[in-house]
């Protein structure tokens, strides 16, 4: 009988031993086989992570896409290493126009890595019209220089899928400095500058010797660490009806203002300015 008993007791003892293992083996499932929460939760993070790297990887092939060039079109690189007088064949994004006349535009252009300004290019009334900010273009044409300002000229265009509009890049630390004109006809601003006196205490002159009058250009002096320079109000860019044009006539000496605009150059720097806010 005694016997009899231990061996029930043997018996049952390895009933429990095996539930036992047989829970530990089977942790992270439920009885139907599902995988447990922890298992899960796991299995999600790492979907995710993948399809974050995914996103990512996607965005920065879209982005080289972007700013990749077509067969035969030089790099903002190239075509700054390109001889004056020589043919260029660029890629470029319009972020103004100046002017339109008997079939000839005059447009400032930008990609991400630099700036082209298009001078007198071949351009229908209507084709013009299809230039607003923003729009690709190819150009054909021949890089040029006048009086320190490059610039392509005798040139054709078409216009391409893409769009890219530029950033005012901060370049008032850059101002008197060798490194400013590596930025030339980009989009710029300046900050923290102050109106000095144009001639007889004026703020500004109608044209570059105070010869004009109301709908000229603008020329205004403004000053940064003791050296002072002439920025413009271009007025076929923005002429007497624009904002910028009635800022820079109600100036005042002394007045300290930032602004933006485009870094042209003429015997120097000579941003032709779009924007202007007093401090």
């Amino acid at each position: 009988m005694m016997k009899k008993f231990v061996a029930m007791l043997l018996a049952l003892s390895m009933v429990f031993a095996l539930a036992g293992c047989g829970s530990s083996s089977d942790e992270g499932s439920s009885e139907d086989g599902t995988v447990s929460s922890g298992t899960a939760d796991a299995s999600v993070a790492e979907e995710s992570e993948a399809d974050s790297e995914a996103e990512a990887e996607g965005s920065a092939s879209e982005a080289a896409a972007e700013s990749a060039k077509s067969e035969g079109v030089m790099t903002y690189a190239e075509y700054i290493a390109a001889d004056v007088d020589t043919e260029v064949v660029i890629e470029t994004y319009v972020q103004a126009k100046q002017s339109w006349w008997e079939d000839q535009a005059t447009v400032y252009t930008q990609d991400e890595d630099g700036a082209y300004f298009l001078y007198n290019m071949a351009c229908s009334e209507e084709d013009y019209e299809k230039l607003t900010v923003g729009t690709k273009i190819k150009v054909t044409g021949y890089k040029s220089e006048w009086s320190g300002e490059v610039e392509i000229i005798d040139a054709t265009f078409e216009i391409e899928e893409g769009s890219y509009i530029a950033e005012a890049l901060d370049v008032t630390d850059l101002l008197g400095t060798d490194e400013l004109i590596d930025h030339q006809n980009e989009y710029v601003s300046f900050t923290g500058m102050t109106v000095e006196d144009s001639g007889d205490g004026a703020a500004f002159l109608y044209s570059w010797d105070g010869s004009g009058s109301d709908g000229d250009d603008l020329y205004f002096n403004v000053s940064l660490n003791g050296e002072t320079y002439t920025f413009t109000v271009e007025s076929y860019l923005c002429d007497n009806t624009t904002d910028v044009y009635a800022a820079v006539t109600n100036l005042q000496v002394g007045d300290v203002i930032d602004m933006e605009g485009f870094l042209y150059w003429y015997e120097g720097v000579n941003p032709h300015i779009t924007s202007v806010t007093v401090q």
